[in-house]
């Protein structure tokens, strides 16, 4: 399991297991905030704890942060599926680098084509230090 917290300490949330990948995506929203995805349903495999604001993108997604630090925990999806489950993304970069170093890292372009880019072999340790 891994946990990731603000630096503040008021938001955090756990995911059951490490991620197969982590997603750096190319638009506009990711490109600015620096994020690293890993990507679950909310109430299975990630749970949230602590208020956030949040910043609504459109009718798709709520970006999520802490009102106090300002770091961006997670984001979740707006419209539920056909089970009634949320997509939620939590954002990597909160939790310990240790557990995740060797995770591959996904290229989305989320800018232009909305389409994965080739891998390049790069792994979460190569985008943070």
């Amino acid at each position: 399991m891994l946990e990731g917290k603000c630096l503040c300490g008021a938001v955090r949330w756990t995911l059951n297991q490490v991620p197969s990948s982590a997603t750096a995506c190319s638009c506009t929203a990711c490109r600015r905030y620096g994020t690293l995805w890993a990507y679950g349903w909310e109430g299975e495999d990630i749970s949230l704890h602590g208020e956030t604001s949040a910043f609504v993108r459109a009718d798709a997604l709520s970006f999520n942060f802490c009102p106090t630090c300002g770091n961006v925990s997670h984001w979740w999806g707006l419209r539920l599926d056909e089970q009634g489950k949320r997509r939620v993304a939590v954002n990597l970069r909160l939790t310990e680098p240790g557990p995740i170093a060797h995770v591959p890292i996904r290229h989305f372009d989320g800018l232009d084509t909305w389409s994965s880019l080739p891998e390049d072999g790069k792994c979460v340790q190569d985008m943070w230090f």
